[in-house]
């Protein structure tokens, strides 16, 4: 049986401040103090978390945390971020009911963890499969790319969102995820060009410059130096628990699970590079002959850099820092920029670039997590947005965050005193009208289309003539000056006049979580966000793909007079918006609250939590819960936990739930005004109350717990008594047994020992016999042996005898017939003695020399020089000959394996020798590399299909060379084609064909002596290919090009040879000039590359660095 829990089980302090008792301000926050010094960082008032942030991990988000609170109460457990999200989950998943979860708080509170949370939370409940999968993976990586581009360390929190961010899940029919939308608010891009201080800049440049490669920072021209860059502070660079390389890393990854292509990410970081390096360009006056002053650019390195990244013509960026043009209707205006202005102008583009690139990620990423079905969604919204804001200095970002909560706080109010109403209506609960602070006033104030805060600005900003942020106040104290929520010093209300916390410059307003000043300074700049036409149209000439994407309005041919809405108008609008989609929906409320500035665990800091309770308006919403009804719970739980309270429903309760607890608050001493009866639920109007069946019901547990205690007791005693019982007769039975077997292996024993002596002595008295028998056997053989030997000695006497006298007969007739012989030969043999014995000498020399060589023959390799000694000086001359002879034959051998392909390798290898044994460094290098001739296997790669088409021949080479270029010396990578007839120059990446010179053109090719791979194709003079002049190349494969590039003209009968040139000074014509190529021999530096360097006009050092 399943054991339910409460809310109210074992809890540490009030879990539900509604319950708190008494209700102050002083025993909320000891209620808070309390559950957080006991690690409960989760308490509820009514629907509503409120989060402290404990600044450390708490083991309180588990897989096993997840299936405890997974389709539960919201009540049933202690409170939980999980209970919320799994309560709208269910809501969304099972009503039907959109829903949207609100999370607010000030910087450091947790906000960006709870919405991860929350998000974590339903992804892990919703349902599996690949694609489901794919989809919350997405959804879940958006995160680390939206905050690596949008926070930022603060002297509150080292990773606060400095963007208010809105996602709505997509859910199908089943509750699983089907895509989101995000959408993001006010990022603080002023933080782009200035840091306060003991903060930093976004992330991403700290990321980019500490986690990226080598490689990548020397293609984005940037330097792991924090210190060369003038838009990141010094001071907050490094953060202790930020490891940037790391983050670096698992943003590169969350950006390819998102679905953001290669070049995609590379344009990204060439932005996020230009912004560093917009930041390092300084500018100086300079006086003009009208005696106006303007300004100019200090190093232009930066500018070229920068420039180069975005495609951008250097010159056309830098007059835009200089001069500034006004259009009006047909009429245009240019004036010149001072230093101030060229300044702001840089700062302007650095803050637009870089907001506009982090709009452009989230309407990226909405492209990728998007819905793919169009049927109907159910949504799950969730805002993590900044809360609200009271600092030293206040300026127009805090006093927009603070209209935004202001708006929040209003819905909050109408959306919770609605539900209430709802539920009152739902369970036939008369109603009664609660009381409550309305900030409408407050929100009129700031919005109001004629005399609002935000109208008055926008009016000031559009209005011809000078304006500055002194007027606006003028204008503010003028209009506002009689409104109860606003106070300024110099405005006609005179109870302010000498209100020295007031400062001139400054105005008031009391918002509904206090007073907040507000210092008018920079108040019309950051509302006109402006920024110089010249500086968008510039932008828009860029050849790089996205900056034309993102400065739309500098395209000329589309050029709008029409004053851009101003920052403050857009705000309004975008909060009207999310107002609107948030009323929709059913809400749900997360509030953080950071319990101390210094991040650190176990410390509650009274006061910096009064104010934020104040300011949230937690109180005023306990308030409210508590106007009407401070519990509620269903019939069947109430009747299920309180039913030992009354004899009648305890144990069981037969009838419905609700006659059930009727009968059981009747049974109780308690007023009938304190509860009413819904249609489904209790209503239970003071907690004291509550607390009172608490205690009754703790009582009574602890009678039942002795009445079981009791019963129990005594049934252990008896089975215990039955268990002694039992194992006495037990071991009574086991002893008998073990008696009894004792004594039968006594006699078992015994008789073993009589039987084994019997047994001995039959088995001796067989022995004896046994031994008797065989000495009687063993006399016989032995006498029978003897006798066979002493007949086996006779005979073999005998027969040695008769071989005797065989052999002796043998003997004398061989020296019979050996006689007659010598006889008859002996007249023969004195006449050619001599000459016969020498010439059987020199045959049977000749054949063991024969055989010898015969034994001893060297390998078959044509290269082996091995060759027996000759065992004789007379064989001298046959020895030689037969070496010749031999070598010949095993080289035809050799040759006679060859294919035809093979053949022609060798041939081009015996070409390559002529020409540059002994004459080019290189040519040892490249002897035992075989001859591939197509590097690029063009025919077969499908990448170059463009270019096998643009080619009919056959194609004798393919490789990657490097040509150098005329100007600045630099190479360039070229595919390089050399067919029967045409040397063929193509670009790498689109395969186009760049130039086509015909063998015929083709007067001589020119190299040098050292270890280098330069060549220079000298072309005829006069001849169609030679317009643009001669081509300098470099390649890894110099040897066999040129060697291919030899024999083909050696083979082709309608053309000459072509001349090889090999010196370490020639001459190469550039267009009508012609530029001396000089190879010079240099010790090694930074590697052994090759490098070219163009010293003037004509003249072109190659330096090669000597080999060891």
């Amino acid at each position: 049986m399943e054991v339910k829990t409460s809310l109210l089980d074992n809890m540490i302090g009030v879990g539900d401040m509604v319950l708190l008792e008494p209700l102050s301000e002083e025993s909320f926050l000891e209620n808070l103090k309390n559950r957080f010094d006991h690690n409960e960082i989760y308490t509820y008032i009514g629907s509503v978390v409120i989060s402290m942030n404990p600044y450390r991990s708490l083991p309180i988000y588990t897989p096993d945390k997840v299936e405890e609170y997974r389709n539960r109460n919201f009540y049933e457990l202690s409170p939980h971020i999980y209970a919320l999200a799994d309560e709208a989950y269910r809501s969304l998943r099972d009503q039907d009911k959109d829903q949207c979860i609100l999370i607010t708080g000030e910087s450091g509170a947790g906000k960006t963890e709870a919405s991860k949370l929350v998000m974590s939370y339903v992804a892990a409940v919703c349902g599996k499969g690949q694609e489901v999968n794919k989809v919350k993976e997405q959804l879940l990586q958006s995160n680390p790319v939206l905050e690596a581009f949008g926070n930022a360390k603060t002297v509150r929190n080292d990773n606060s969102s400095r963007f208010g961010k809105y996602m709505d899940i997509e859910f199908d029919f089943k509750g699983d995820p089907l895509g989101g939308v995000i959408s993001n608010y006010l990022l603080e891009k002023s933080r782009v060009v200035k840091q306060p201080r003991g903060e930093r800049n976004f992330h991403i440049f700290y990321q980019l410059l500490s986690g990226a490669s080598d490689d990548t920072l020397k293609k984005l021209k940037l330097d792991r130096d924090f210190s060369k860059y003038n838009y990141l502070s010094l001071d907050s660079a490094v953060v202790n628990g930020l490891d940037d390389a790391a983050s670096f890393r698992t943003v590169r990854n969350a950006m390819q699970i998102v679905g953001f292509m290669e070049d995609e990410m590379q344009s990204v970081l060439q932005l996020v590079a230009a912004v560093l390096k917009l930041g390092n360009i300084e500018f100086k006056p300079e006086s003009r002959n009208n005696s106006t002053d303007e300004s100019r650019i200090k190093d232009k390195n930066d500018l070229k850099e920068m420039c180069e990244l975005l495609g951008i013509e250097q010159s056309v960026l830098e007059r835009a820092f200089s001069y500034r043009t006004v259009e009006a209707k047909l009429e245009k205006v240019s004036t010149t920029l001072n230093v101030s202005q060229a300044y702001y102008a840089r700062d302007a583009l650095a803050k637009n670039l870089y907001s506009r690139l982090f709009s452009w990620l989230v309407t990226r990423i909405n492209e990728s997590i998007k819905a793919q079905t169009k049927a109907r969604h159910k949504v799950m919204g969730v805002l993590d947005i900044y809360g609200f804001e009271i600092f030293e200095d206040n300026s127009f970002e805090q006093f927009i965050i603070n209209y935004c909560n202001e708006k929040l706080q209003q819905i909050f109010i109408e959306l919770t005193l609605r539900e209430e109403q709802e539920e009152y209506i739902r369970e036939g609960i008369e109603w009664t009208n609660i009381e409550y602070f309305n900030n409408a006033i407050i929100c009129d104030l700031i919005e109001n289309n004629q005399n609002g805060i935000l109208a008055m600005l926008d009016e000031e900003c559009l209005r011809p003539g000078t304006v500055t942020d002194e007027t606006f106040l003028d204008k503010l104290n003028t209009i506002c000056a009689e409104h109860q929520h606003f106070e300024s010093r110099l405005s006609k209300n005179s109870k302010f006049l000498n209100d020295h916390s007031l400062p001139h410059n400054c105005f008031r307003i009391q918002h509904y979580a206090g007073k907040v000043l507000y210092r008018s300074e920079g108040f019309v700049d950051k509302n006109n966000d402006l920024l110089y036409r010249d500086l968008s149209q510039a932008m828009y000439k860029a050849t790089h793909s996205l900056i034309k994407e993102l400065f739309p309005e500098g395209n000329p041919a589309k050029v709008n007079l029409k004053r851009p809405p101003t920052a403050g108008s857009q705000f309004k609008a975008s909060v009207g918006t999310l107002m609107r989609n948030l009323q929709t929906k059913n809400p749900n409320y997360i509030r953080c609250i950071k319990p101390n500035d210094k991040k650190a665990a176990h410390v509650f800091t009274e006061s910096l939590v009064c104010h934020q309770v104040r300011y949230l308006g937690l109180m005023e919403n306990v308030r409210v819960r508590r106007a009407g009804y401070a519990f509620r719970q269903p019939y069947e739980p109430c009747l299920e936990r309180y039913k030992m309270l009354c004899k009648r429903t305890w144990p069981h309760w037969r009838g419905p739930a609700r006659e059930g607890v009727e009968t059981l608050m009747v049974d109780l001493p308690i007023p009938t005004d304190e509860v009413s009866y819904g249609r489904s639920k209790i209503f239970i109007r003071n907690p004291r109350t509550l607390f009172f069946l608490e205690e009754r019901r703790r009582q009574c547990l602890q009678d039942l717990a002795t009445l079981i205690q009791k019963i129990y007791r005594g049934w252990k005693c008896r089975t215990h008594f039955l268990l002694l019982k039992k194992s006495q007769i037990v071991v009574s039975a086991w002893y008998r047994r073990f008696a009894q077997q004792k004594k039968y292996q006594k006699i078992k024993s015994s008789t073993t020992v009589v039987q084994s002596y019997i047994r001995g002595w039959q088995a001796r008295k067989l022995l004896r016999e046994l031994k008797y028998q065989k000495r009687c056997k063993e006399a016989v053989t032995t006498i029978a042996a003897y006798w066979h030997g002493t007949q086996a000695r006779r005979e073999l006497r005998r027969l040695k005898e008769e071989a005797r006298r065989k052999h002796a007969v043998a003997v004398i007739w061989a020296y019979w017939q050996g006689l007659k012989v010598r006889r008859e030969y002996r007249k023969f043999f004195r006449a050619n003695a001599g000459k016969k014995i020498y010439d059987f000498t020199i045959q049977r020399i000749m054949q063991k020399y024969f055989l010898g060589l015969k034994n001893n023959m060297p390998p078959m390799s044509p290269i082996d020089k091995n060759w027996p000694a000759r065992p004789y000086r007379f064989l001298d001359g046959v020895h030689k000959e037969l070496q010749r002879i031999f070598h010949l034959w095993r080289c035809k051998k050799y040759r006679s394996k060859f294919t035809e392909e093979k053949k022609a390798v060798y041939e081009e290898k015996l070409e390559a020798s002529k020409l540059f044994k002994d004459k080019k460094a290189l040519y040892p290098s490249s002897v035992s590399k075989p001859f591939k001739g197509d590097y690029l296997e063009i025919r077969k790669n499908p990448k170059y299909q463009k270019l096998n088409s643009a080619v009919e021949e056959k194609v004798l080479l393919a490789d990657v060379v490097n040509k150098i270029n005329r100007a600045n010396s630099k190479g360039t990578a070229r595919i390089f084609l050399l067919t029967k007839k045409n040397v063929v120059l193509a670009d790498q990446k689109t395969g186009q064909v760049k130039a086509s010179v015909p063998l015929l053109d083709l007067a001589s090719v020119s190299v040098s002596t050292k270890n280098d791979g330069f060549f220079a194709l000298k072309l005829k003079a006069g001849s169609a290919s030679a317009t643009k002049g001669d081509f300098l190349l470099s390649s890894d494969h110099l040897i066999e090009i040129i060697t291919k590039l030899h024999r083909s003209g050696a083979t082709a009968a309608d053309r000459e040879q072509i001349n090889i040139d090999i010196s370490d000074e020639f001459l190469v014509q550039f267009k009508h000039d012609k530029v001396c190529v000089k190879f010079i021999q240099v010790a090694p530096k930074n590697g052994n590359s090759v490098s070219c360097k163009r010293k003037n006009n004509r003249l072109l050092e190659v330096l090669v660095p000597t080999t060891a």
